[in-house]
């Protein structure tokens, strides 16, 4: 008979969509194997009532995660099953029960958790949308109002879990969902005793920084629980100086106001002492302001601020810091509160008047401040060439303008391989080359994959596309420059290549691929690229 024991779970997004796949929990090196004997099938409907419709991925811990429907509230949910059930399943289980007691709009709900000995099931609710990782990846950093009204959701659903006594234990850019409605919600809640909230508010000053720049804060050794998703390679490293210390948001990308810039930094520095989680959810959602009204930024709080003779911020009660509002702030701000004192007269102001010009944001440069850094954007490749010093058949080297054409429904493919990944040992690789033009700074490069698996490194060179094809040869030898960081094996159809020298121009680049995934089971190996995309400026 099932016992119903109350319920949580994970979420991962696929082609867009959640797919509930628990993608924050990487499975344990010293964790049992999971036995899938007695699989369920479409149709099947558990405990009477949760009608499986499609499985949709197997979870990092070797869990079914299936869509279903509630076939008596008639609702969409997301069933995970283990097997066996039994002991195996019961950290699985207690998460699920905590995590039903809270209820929270941006906190996933969970409905049911049960044990029926030879398997374990969790149902809870069926998120359409989008994780914040897969937002970041597919479409580059938010805007700063964004990043806080996502900050602020993840605040507050803490503040809830918080309130309970409980702990989060997984927060990262994984487990944020942003739903096609536009609701943020925090998946995947855990139950490790070696979590703590202020683990949970660190993470939440790695999510912001996430959203704001696109690099994870904490490298390869995260927060306990904050894993950085499927992959090392899953979510780019913060840039670092030399002796390991990440940079501020401002100093990555351009347009990063000084308040959130300062309240995201604190939160990761393990020698400041982060706010409650009530106090840092009142904080993020009185930020929380319309992006029409960003002339309020000059007055924004400015991170841990103590007594400084005005208003103190929510976040001066936790102690942290002093922070004082610079003159030519307060002056701005002033400004601003007389533009508004004028435009509010309306009628009675002299019709001849002219208008008053609005305060800048910007700082001029000289007088020993620097120029604001210029904007990163999608850079246009001016030429695209497909590089196969290995080749005899030069029909292979056809169609590299599909890659840079905007669809990413076509692409250039390499031919079919046999015997291995390694262009059945016929060659050692073969790749595009990208010339930009002219030298940028460059941010990012993005490939767009037609399947997983495949293997494949950046170089950067200064030699122009040759004039034939016996100069293929001669291109991959002067490209002995490796940048940004190589993907073996990857488990993504999307290749983000980033941490690139600042100070450091670049105008061709060579997309090189090492490994082919394999296409299918009879032996064969080939790979598409669909699309490449260049950041910078």
């Amino acid at each position: 008979m099932p016992s119903s024991t109350g319920p949580s779970i994970d979420t991962i997004t696929e082609g867009g969509r959640v797919t509930q796949v628990g993608e924050g929990q990487e499975a344990e090196e010293t964790s049992p194997p999971v036995v899938t004997f007695g699989a369920p099938a479409v149709g099947e409907v558990l405990a009477e009532r949760y009608e499986l419709v499609e499985h949709i991925n197997n979870d990092s811990a070797g869990r079914l995660v299936w869509r279903g429907v509630d076939v008596v509230l008639r609702r969409p949910v997301a069933v995970v099953l283990r097997y066996p059930g039994g002991d195996s399943a019961t950290e699985m289980l207690q998460a699920a029960v905590a995590a039903s007691r809270v209820i929270h709009p941006n906190l996933v709900g969970v409905y049911d958790a049960i044990d029926e000995a030879d398997r374990a099931y969790v149902v809870r609710e069926w998120v359409d949308g989008q994780s914040l990782r897969e937002l970041v990846t597919a479409d580059g950093p938010l805007d700063p109002a964004r990043a806080t009204a996502i900050g602020s959701s993840v605040a507050s659903a803490l503040a809830a879990v918080h309130a309970t006594g409980m702990v989060h234990g997984n927060v990262h850019p994984g487990t944020v969902m942003i739903s096609d409605d536009g609701r943020v919600v925090l998946a995947d809640a855990r139950t490790d005793g070696a979590d703590s909230q202020e683990n949970d508010l660190r993470a939440v000053g790695g999510v912001l920084y996430f959203a704001l720049t696109g690099h994870w804060p904490h490298g390869e050794a995260p927060l306990h629980g904050a894993t950085a998703g499927h992959g090392r390679a899953a979510l780019p490293d913060a840039v670092r100086d030399a002796g390991g210390a990440i940079a501020a948001p401002r100093q990555v990308r351009a347009g990063v106001p000084a308040y959130l810039d300062d309240l995201t930094m604190d939160l990761l520095d393990p020698e400041i002492a982060p706010p409650s989680s009530d106090v840092l959810s009142a904080e993020l959602n009185r930020l929380d302001i319309p992006a029409d009204e960003h002339f309020l930024e000059q007055a924004g709080p400015l991170s841990f601020t103590a007594d400084t003779g005005d208003e103190p911020s929510p976040l001066a009660a936790a102690g942290g810091r002093k922070v004082a509002l610079g003159i030519a702030g307060l002056l701005a701000v002033a400004l601003v509160g007389l533009l508004i004192g004028i435009s509010a007269l309306g009628d009675d102001k002299d019709p001849g008047q002219e208008p008053v010009a609005q305060p800048s944001s910007s700082a001029p440069a000289g007088n020993g401040t620097s120029a604001p850094a210029a904007p990163v954007r999608k850079l246009t490749i001016q030429d695209v060439r497909i590089i196969d010093p290995d080749s005899r058949d030069r029909a292979e080297v056809r169609d590299a303008e599909k890659v840079i054409d905007g669809d990413p429904n076509e692409g250039w493919e390499t031919a079919s391989y046999r015997n291995n990944g390694k262009f059945g040992g016929l060659k050692d690789g073969m790749g595009i080359w990208i010339d930009l033009g002219a030298p940028h700074t460059v941010k990012s490069i993005q490939a767009t994959l037609s399947s997983t698996g495949a293997s494949a490194e950046l170089r950067a060179g200064k030699r122009e596309y040759p004039s034939n094809s016996s100069g293929d040869k001669q291109l991959v030898a002067a490209y002995t420059e490796r940048i940004g960081q190589p993907f073996e094996e990857h488990d993504g159809t999307t290749m983000t290549f980033d941490g690139f020298n600042p100070e450091e121009k670049y105008q061709y680049l060579l997309f090189w691929i090492t490994e082919l995934p394999e296409k299918d089971s009879g032996g064969s190996w080939k790979l598409g690229v669909q699309e490449l995309t260049v950041q910078g400026s």
